[in-house]
């Protein structure tokens, strides 16, 4: 591990130092902060919890928001729940993965929180709703 990258864990650590459950909050400030939970991270966050490698593997790999090595830049988080599947999101799938070109990360996830107004996708923070084949393209075209 680079000695800047571990001062940098260590500090997310501290930062949860005392908290009751600490290990999903360090998890999502190093996803945030890295862009990803690296081997080595794993490790040193065990070590720091006083967890087993396995234990923080686990939930690492049992989340989908976590991701075991740097994606494309940028992600976009395309909802695949039940709402969004009822309005057709299974038929943009293939033309999203598509029009991304392996410059754009397609992700799943499962829920945005606008289930009346699907299919739905998120880029950062930004939520976009009522998408079709078009405005999904043009979406991820923008970001490639």
């Amino acid at each position: 591990m680079v000695h800047g990258a571990q001062s940098g864990l260590d500090e997310i650590v501290a930062r949860h130092a005392g908290r009751e459950g600490p290990l999903l909050p360090i998890l999502h400030d190093v996803q945030a902060e890295y862009g990803y939970v690296s081997e080595d991270a794993k490790r040193h966050i065990a070590s720091a919890l006083n967890l087993s490698r396995a234990d923080v593997h686990g939930v690492v790999s049992f989340y989908h928001d976590f991701r075991d090595e740097k994606a494309h830049q940028p992600v976009l988080k395309l909802c695949r729940a039940e709402a969004c599947q009822a309005r057709g999101v299974e038929a943009l799938v293939a033309g999203a993965e598509a029009a991304a070109e392996g410059r754009v990360t397609i992700e799943p996830v499962y829920c945005l929180g606008l289930c009346s107004v699907g299919p739905n996708a998120m880029i950062g923070s930004s939520v976009h709703a009522r998408l079709d084949g078009p405005k999904l393209d043009a979406l991820i075209k923008g970001l490639a």
